[in-house]
């Protein structure tokens, strides 16, 4: 090779491009792929199963506006009406149990419970003299809960069922005490949450409405006979805790 060639060869390298040849293969540069995060599910905890309870609570908001119809004989001989209200309200205990289904973060299902305590009022009748009580001895009902798990430990929920209630009506004047037993059913209404502190225990709040309408009472032990419209309606508000199982 001449001097010539061997310079021309030298030129070559200095050719953008011509240094692949004086150092092999380069490989190009490859852009590095984006991974997208991962992004985790918020898990929702069991609500479903069975489960049983207690509660205690407070009713109130139970106004009864006394109204007495006086008969002889079957006739109609006079009509009193708003001689005053008995504002019936008290403490409660109650025990439930129930149970639940779950779909994604609903759940729902039925549950049955029973209540008592010391929820009663009594109110002077005026110009008449006549003490009038009335009382709530328990009541049974069965509702349909429904609620919404907001995160793995809290439910919110509402309730509709249908109530049973036990009831007395008392009047007492000069001449003595006449009480009447009655029973009278409705429906109920409701909110609530409940927490978990346990995978197996809850705490929760609860407001229910309960709504007896109106039962027309006789006291037939009276001269003449006595004739009254009770309206058992109340509110409750309770807290309580609920095992599952």
């Amino acid at each position: 090779m001449g001097y010539k060639s061997f310079m021309a060869l030298c030129a070559l390298g200095m050719i953008p491009g011509a240094g692949a040849f004086a150092g092999g293969y380069v490989a190009p540069a490859v852009e590095p792929a984006i991974v997208a995060p991962v992004v985790q599910a918020t898990p929702v905890s069991d609500w479903a199963g069975g489960y049983a309870g207690g509660s205690l609570g407070y009713s109130f908001g139970a106004d009864d506006e006394i109204g007495l119809d006086l008969y002889d004989g079957g006739d109609l001989i006079e009509r009193n009406s708003g001689l005053g209200v008995v504002d019936v309200k008290g403490p409660t205990v109650g025990v439930h149990a129930g149970y639940r289904w779950q779909r994604d973060n609903w759940v729902f299902g039925p549950e049955l419970w029973l209540e008592g305590g010391s929820v009663d009022a009594t109110d002077n009748v005026f110009p008449d003299g006549l003490e009038v009580e009335s009382s709530v001895n328990y009541i049974v009902g069965l509702q349909l809960k429904t609620g919404y798990v907001v995160d793995p430990q809290t439910l919110v929920y509402g309730t509709v069922g249908a109530v049973h209630g036990d009831f007395d009506y008392e009047l007492s004047d000069d001449d003595g005490t006449t009480t009447e037993n009655y029973s009278a059913g409705g429906y109920s209404l409701g909110l609530g949450v409940e927490r978990k502190i346990r995978p197996n225990l809850a705490v929760f709040a609860e407001w229910q409405y309960r709504n007896f309408g109106k039962t027309a009472l006789t006291f037939e032990n009276t001269t003449p006979d006595v004739v009254t419209r009770a309206t058992p309606e109340h509110h409750n508000i309770k807290v309580g805790v609920n095992f599952s199982f």
